[in-house]
C-alpha cells in the first residue's frame, strides 16, 4: 500500500525493482514494487497517473486524491526494462544485417533496409517494413517486436532504430525526443511482453521470494490471461485460487482430504514411441531356407565345374569358372545381411502426450520436444533451379514441429545473389504459405507440387474459407514463380544500371581532374544487391575475391527466432487471408555461404556440410539435424515427429541417425532405368534395419549431433555414472577418455562457443528419463526454457566458424563431421558412426517422408551411376575399407559394407561374362564339354532357389515383381557401363594419381513442355555407351552368324546352338531398356549406333573368317571364301 505522491513526475509504469532510483516521487512497497497512483483500463491493466495527469482529468474528485491503491503483484504489471529492449534491438539489428568476414579480414555487419525489390512484410525478416527513425540525418527504421508493433523504449513515444538507441543510451541515457532519461511507460494499447525469459515474481506466502515462471501468459486479445496465471504460479489475490486451493480445504486432516492442485499425469503406464514389427514366419523362413540351400548348391556347383574342365575349349571354361566363383561371392555379400529383415511403427500420439500436452509442469503445453536444424545445399543455381530450392525450403518451413524448435539452414556453396534473393523472396512467401498450411492442414506443403495435385483439393477440408484461400494463395504463388523466375533478369538489369552510374562517376572524376579523356575507363562489372551496394560473393563477371572459388563468408538471418510461445493472427492483421487462431510465427531462417579462397581445399559437399555444423551450433545448437538435397523436399510435415519417436524412445541414445526411404516424383511410368531404387530402399536397406542400420544414403537423414562430432555412443559400463546424470550435460571428456579439454581445439576448432555447445548438444538429445532402463535420460521440462536471442556477437562467431582457414589443423572430415575423401562422402561418415558402435533405424512412413528428382535421362541417370560407383572404388582403395573395421561393426554388417566397396569389380567379371554366349555361339563350344544330367540339374536347383527368394523378397520387401527385374536389367546396363569405368578411374588414380571428376547431374526439365518425360527420349551420347552396345551387337552378331552355320552344317547341332543362343538371349533381354534408350523418340535411332553396328558387325564377321576359314568345310559354306 502506498500513497499517492503530490510531487509531479512523468508517468511511468511501475517496475519491479529500482523504481525509487528511476523516479524521485516514487515509494517501494513492502512487495519491491514503486507504487504510483495507478488506474485500472478496461483492459484489466493500470496506468500511472501523476499530479499533472489528474488535474487534467475530469474523472477523479478531491475526495480520491487520498486513497491508497494496492497493485496486486501479478505480472501484468511486470514491464519489460531497458535490458530487454536492448535484446530486442540487437536481435532485429542481427536479422537485418549481412554479415561477411573470412581469412584475414574483419567480421563485418551491412545493415540492410531492402533485401529484395519486393515488399517484405513479416516482421521476423530482415528489411520488413517500419516505421522510420526520428533521429534527423538516419534512414533507418524503427524497432519491431513479433508481431510487427514499433518499440516504443521511452514515454514520449520517440521512435528510434537500434543503432541510435544503442548511442543514445551510451553518450547520456537521454531520450532525443523529450531530453529525459529512458523510462517505460504503461498504455492502454500496449502489450505486455513477456517473450524474454522467465519472469521473477513473487512467490506466495513467502516474503521476497521470487518464482521462475514460463513466459506470453496473455490470451488471444494479446492481453495478460490472470487465469493461466494463477494456475501456474498457485499465486493469490487472497487466501488460494480455483486452480489451486489450499490443501485439506475440502477435507479433514486425514490422508482422505482432498489435497491442493492439479493431478498428476505420471502415473499413466509408460508406452513406447516406437515398436519393432518381425516379418512374418510364413514368408521370412522358406525365405532363410532357399538361401541355405542355394548357399549348398552353389558350393556343390563350382565344385563340379572345376573337376570337370571343357578341354576341348580350355579357355572359354577357365573366363567362366573364373566369372562364377566371382559371382558367388558377390551373391554372398549381397545376400546374408538380408537374412534379418524388420518393419518398425511409430506412435506420434504417445509422443504428443509425452512432449507436448499440458501438465502440472507445464499448463501452458509448451513442447518438450528437442531442438532441429534443417540443412538445405545448393551449389549452382544454373543446375539446381532456385525455384526448386525456394519450394523445398517453403516445405521446411511448414513442418508440423514446435516453431520455436526448428531451424532451416541453406548452404550456397556457388556464393550467388540468384540464390540469395531467391532464399529471401521465398521467406516472404513463407509470411502466407505457412499459416495457410496450418490453418487448413494442407499435404503436401511444397506449393509447387501441392498445386500440381490431381485430386479434388477441398476433399477432408472442413474450414467454409477453404476455396477463398486456396484461390488467393494460388494467385500469390504465380506472382512469386514469376518473381523468382525473373531474378536473373532483375539482377542483371540493376547491375547494369548501377555499374553505368559508377561509370559516369568515374568520367566526371576525370574530367574534373584533368585526366586524359580519350584513356580508356576500367569499371569492375559489379553484381549489385538490391540495397545499392555490392554483393559480397560471387559476381556474374568474375573477378578477384568475387568468384565462385574466391569470395567472403557470408551469413544472413532471413528469418530471426521466433517468440518461445505461439503468436495467434487476428482478422485486422495487415494479411491477405484471415488467420485468426493461427500462429503466424515462422522458424529461424538462416542463409549462409561459407568462405572460399585459392589454395585451400573446400571438400564440395562435405566441406559444406561441415561449415553448416558449425554455424547452427553457434546461432541455434539443435541437438538434432536434417539434411535435404536442394530438390528433395518435406512431402509428409509429420515426418520429423516420426523420426523423433526413434531418438527419444527407451535406446535412442544409441541411435546415430534415422534414415528415411527416397521416393521420387517425375520417373517415367514403366520406370525404365530403375530410378525408384525401390530393391534398394525397400529391401537391403529393411534388412540393414534388423542389424545395425541401414547406409546413410545422402539426403533424408535426421542425425544425432552428438554422433556426428565423433564421438562413440554411451556406454553405462565405461562412463561415469550417478544418480544425478539425468540432471546435467556431461563434458566431452567424459565420453572420450582420450580427448583432453586441452585438445578440444585440436579436434574442433578455436571457437569456444562452439565447444561449449557440444555437451549441451548431448544432453539436449538425449530421450526422457521416464523409464528405468533408460540409462542416459534427461528429466521432463529441461528443454521448455527459450532460446537465447541471437546478437551480434553470435553472428559474428559464427562467420568465423565457416572461414576457409578454421579446418587447418582439425580433425574436421577426418572424425569430426562429414568425413572427406569421397565423392560418396555419405557411405563414409555412415560406416565411420556404425564402426565406432553407433546403430541407425530405417523409418518408413505410410505417407511418403520425402520426395524428389532423379534423372530419368539414360546419360545423366549413367552419370549418377558412374559417381555412386567411383566412391565405392575410393572406399575400397582407403582405410575406410571394412576389411579394417574393427570390432564393433557386426559380422553381417560388415559384410554389407564390403559388398559397397566391392561391387563395382564385378563389372569386370559381369563383361566377361556376357561376351561369353557370343564367343561360345561364334566358336562352336560351350561353357561346359557336354550338357551332361548333372549340370542340368544344378541350373535347374538354383535357378528354382533364385526364383523362390526373388517371389519371397518381394513378399517381405513390399516391392513390385516389374520392379524387381527393372532392377536386375539396369544391374547389367550399370555393370558394363558406369561400373566399369569407374574401376578404371579408381585404379587410374590409385595408380597414377589422376583425380576423379564427375557431371553434377542436372536438375531441370525438358524443354517440351507438352511431355514431362521429354527427358526420357533425349539421346545425349557419352563415352559410357561404348561397352553395352558393343556387348549388345557382338552377341546379335554371334546369333546370326551361330544359325546360319548351324543351317548349313552337314551335322547340324543344335543343342549346342540353343544352349548359347538362350545365354545371349538373356544378355539381350537385359540390355533391352538400354536398346530402348538409345532409339530416342519414336524410333529415331542416332547414327552412331548404325555406325558402331556396322563397324562390329563386319570386324565380327572377318574375326570368325580368321579362326574357322570358310574352305575347310565347303558344305557348310557352299564354295571358298577370297579376299577381293
Amino acid at each position: 500500500m502506498a500513497s499517492l505522491s503530490s510531487q509531479p513526475s512523468k508517468k511511468v509504469r511501475s517496475g519491479s525493482s529500482g523504481g525509487a532510483k528511476d523516479s524521485p516521487s516514487g515509494r517501494t512497497s513492502s512487495s519491491g514494487q514503486t507504487v504510483k497512483f495507478a488506474r485500472r483500463t478496461s483492459s484489466g491493466r493500470y496506468v500511472s497517473l501523476s499530479r499533472e495527469d489528474l488535474d487534467m482529468s475530469g474523472e477523479f474528485s478531491g475526495d480520491y486524491m487520498n486513497y491508497t491503491v494496492h497493485i496486486p503483484p501479478t505480472p501484468d504489471n511486470q514491464p519489460m526494462d531497458s535490458s530487454s529492449v536492448a535484446v530486442k534491438a540487437e536481435e532485429q539489428y542481427v536479422s537485418n544485417s549481412l554479415f561477411t568476414g573470412g581469412f584475414n579480414s574483419v567480421t563485418r555487419a551491412h545493415l540492410m533496409d531492402k533485401v529484395i525489390e519486393s515488399q517484405v512484410n513479416h516482421p521476423q525478416m530482415a528489411g520488413a517494413k517500419g516505421s522510420s527513425c526520428g533521429m534527423p540525418a538516419c534512414d533507418g527504421k524503427a524497432m519491431k517486436d513479433e508481431r510487427g508493433n514499433d518499440i516504443i523504449p521511452c514515454e514520449c513515444r520517440f521512435k528510434i532504430c537500434r543503432d541510435c538507441y544503442m548511442d543514445a543510451q551510451k553518450d547520456t541515457g537521454l531520450c532525443p525526443g523529450c531530453k529525459e532519461p529512458y523510462k517505460l511507460g504503461d498504455y492502454d494499447d500496449e502489450i505486455p511482453d513477456f517473450s524474454s525469459g522467465a519472469l521473477p515474481l513473487p512467490a506466495p506466502n513467502k516474503d521476497g521470494g521470487n518464482s521462475s515462471m514460463t513466459m506470453m501468459k496473455r490470451n488471444q486479445n494479446g492481453e495478460f490471461d490472470h487465469n493461466r496465471w494463477l494456475f501456474e504460479t498457485k499465486g493469490t489475490y487472497g487466501y488460494g485460487n480455483a486452480f489451486w486451493p489450499q490443501d485439506d480445504m475440502y477435507g479433514d486432516d486425514g490422508e482422505d482430504g482432498f489435497k491442493g492442485g492439479m493431478p498428476d499425469n505420471s502415473d499413466k503406464p509408460w508406452k513406447p514411441l516406437s515398436r519393432t514389427l518381425p516379418i512374418p514366419a510364413a514368408i521370412i523362413s522358406p525365405y532363410r531356407l532357399f538361401i541355405a540351400i542355394r548357399f549348398v548348391i552353389l558350393g556343390f556347383f563350382l565344385h563340379w565345374r572345376v573337376v570337370n574342365p571343357n578341354t576341348d575349349a580350355i579357355w572359354l571354361w577357365l573366363m567362366s569358372v573364373s566369372c562364377e566363383i566371382w559371382f558367388a561371392f558377390s551373391w554372398i555379400l549381397d545376400q546374408f545381411p538380408k537374412l534379418f529383415p524388420v518393419n518398425r511403427s511409430t506412435d506420434l500420439e504417445v509422443l504428443r502426450d509425452k512432449f507436448d500436452m499440458p501438465s502440472p509442469s507445464n499448463p501452458t503445453g509448451r513442447s518438450d520436444l528437442p531442438g532441429i536444424d534443417m540443412y538445405v545445399s545448393t551449389a549452382d543455381p544454373e543446375k539446381e533451379p532456385p525455384l526448386t530450392t525456394a519450394n523445398t525450403i517453403l516445405s521446411i518451413l511448414a513442418v508440423d514441429y514446435p516453431v520455436e524448435k526448428l531451424a532451416c539452414y541453406v548452404s550456397d556453396d556457388g556464393g550467388a545473389l540468384l540464390t540469395f534473393e531467391a532464399m529471401a523472396e521465398a521467406a516472404s512467401f513463407a509470411d502466407l504459405w505457412v499459416p495457410f498450411c496450418r490453418k487448413h492442414n494442407i499435404e503436401p506443403r511444397n506449393p509447387d507440387s501441392y498445386f500440381s495435385l490431381k485430386i479434388d483439393p477441398t476433399k477432408n477440408k472442413s474450414r467454409t474459407d477453404f476455396v477463398k484461400d486456396r484461390r488467393k494463395i494460388k494467385r500469390e504463388y504465380d506472382e512469386f514463380k514469376v518473381r523468382i523466375n525473373g531474378l536473373p533478369d532483375s539482377i542483371r538489369r540493376r547491375s547494369d544500371a548501377f555499374n553505368a552510374r559508377e561509370e559516369m562517376k568515374m568520367i566526371k572524376h576525370m574530367r574534373e581532374g584533368g585526366a586524359d579523356p580519350t584513356e580508356p575507363i576500367k569499371v569492375q562489372k559489379a553484381t549489385w544487391m538490391a540495397d545499392g551496394t555490392h554483393w559480397p560473393g560471387t559476381w556474374t563477371v568474375p573477378t578477384s575475391e568475387h568468384a565462385k572459388g574466391d569470395h567472403s563468408g557470408i551469413l544472413q538471418v532471413m528469418l530471426k527466432p521466433p517468440s518461445p510461445d505461439p503468436l495467434m493472427g487476428s482478422a485486422d492483421d495487415d494479411k491477405l487471408i484471415d488467420f485468426t487462431d493461427v500462429d503466424i510465427r515462422l522458424p529461424l531462417f538462416v542463409y549462409m555461404s561459407r568462405e572460399k579462397r585459392p589454395g585451400y581445399e573446400h571438400n564440395k559437399k562435405a566441406g559444406a556440410m561441415n561449415a553448416l555444423v558449425r554455424a547452427s551450433a553457434i546461432l541455434s545448437n539443435g541437438p538434432f539435424i536434417l539434411n535435404l538435397d536442394c530438390d528433395h523436399y518435406i512431402y509428409n510435415c509429420k515426418a520429423v515427429r516420426e523420426g523423433m519417436c526413434f531418438m527419444m524412445d527407451k535406446g535412442g541414445e544409441d541411435i546415430c541417425y534415422i534414415q528415411f526411404p527416397q521416393r521420387f516424383e517425375g520417373i517415367d511410368p514403366s520406370d525404365r532405368y530403375a530410378n525408384n531404387n525401390t530393391v534398394f530402399f525397400d529391401g537391403n536397406m529393411r534388412a540393414l534395419d534388423g542389424l545395425q542400420g541401414p547406409f546413410y544414403v545422402g539426403t533424408g537423414t535426421m542425425f544425432r549431433r552428438f554422433a556426428l562430432y565423433g564421438f562413440d555412443p554411451p556406454d553405462p559400463n565405461k562412463n561415469p555414472q550417478n544418480k544425478d546424470t539425468e540432471m546435467h550435460a556431461l563434458n566431452p571428456t567424459d565420453f572420450d577418455s582420450d580427448l583432453d579439454v586441452n585438445l578440444l581445439p585440436k579436434r574442433f576448432g578455436n571457437s569456444t562457443m562452439l565447444a561449449e555447445s557440444i555437451p549441451i548438444a548431448e544432453f539436449q538429445g538425449r530421450p526422457l528419463a521416464d523409464h528405468p532402463s533408460v540409462s542416459y535420460g534427461r528429466p521432463p521440462g529441461a528443454l521448455r526454457a527459450p532460446r537465447d536471442p541471437l546478437d551480434a556477437a553470435t553472428v559474428a562467431e559464427a562467420v568465423s566458424v565457416i572461414s576457409c582457414w578454421y579446418e587447418d589443423k582439425t580433425e574436421w572430415g577426418d572424425r569430426v563431421g562429414w568425413i572427406y575423401g569421397s565423392v560418396t562422402e555419405d557411405v563414409v561418415t555412415g560406416y565411420r558412426m556404425h564402426n565406432r558402435g553407433w546403430h541407425s533405424v530405417y523409418c518408413v512412413t505410410k505417407r511418403d517422408a520425402f520426395r524428389g528428382s532423379a534423372p530419368i535421362n539414360l546419360t545423366d541417370r549413367l552419370h549418377q551411376v558412374l559417381r555412386w560407383a567411383t566412391g565405392s572404388v575410393e572406399i575400397f582403395f582407403s582405410r575406410n575399407n571394412a576389411f579394417l573395421a574393427s570390432r564393433k561393426l557386426k559380422i553381417l554388417q560388415r559384410l554389407a559394407y564390403l559388398n559397397v566397396g566391392i561391387y563395382p569389380f564385378t563389372s569386370l567379371f559381369l563383361i566377361v561374362y556376357c561376351f561369353l554366349p557370343a564367343l561360345s555361339l561364334i566358336s562352336g563350344h560351350f561353357i561346359v564339354k557336354n550338357l551332361n544330367i548333372t549340370f542340368l540339374v544344378y541350373l535347374l536347383i538354383q535357378s528354382l532357389c533364385l526364383i523362390g527368394l526373388a517371389i519371397l523378397e518381394v513378399k517381405w520387401s513390399g516391392i513390385g515383381l516389374e520392379e524387381w527385374w527393372r532392377n536386375e536389367q539396369f544391374w547389367v546396363i550399370g555393370g558394363t557401363s558406369a561400373h566399369f569405368a569407374a574401376v578404371i578411374q579408381g585404379l587410374l588414380k590409385v595408380m597414377a594419381g589422376i583425380e576423379i571428376s564427375f557431371t553434377l547431374t542436372t536438375k531441370s526439365a525438358a524443354e517440351d513442355n507438352d511431355d514431362i518425360y521429354a527427358d526420357l527420349y533425349v539421346v545425349k551420347w557419352t563415352s559410357l555407351m561404348i561397352p553395352p552396345i558393343v556387348i549388345a551387337m557382338v552377341n546379335i552378331v554371334a546369333m546370326v552368324i551361330a544359325f546360319l552355320r548351324t543351317i548349313y552344317a552337314t551335322n547340324p547341332s543344335w543343342s549346342k546352338f540353343i544352349g548359347g543362343a538362350f545365354f545371349s538371349f538373356w544378355v539381350l533381354a537385359h540390355l533391352y531398356p538400354f536398346a530402348k534408350g538409345l532409339m530416342g523418340r519414336r524410333g529415331k535411332t542416332p547414327t552412331i549406333v548404325f555406325v558402331w553396328s556396322g563397324l562390329i558387325a563386319i570386324t565380327l564377321s572377318l574375326l570368325w573368317m580368321a579362326i574357322s576359314p570358310p574352305g575347310s568345310t565347303p558344305a557348310a559354306t557352299g564354295g571358298e571364301f577370297k579376299f577381293p
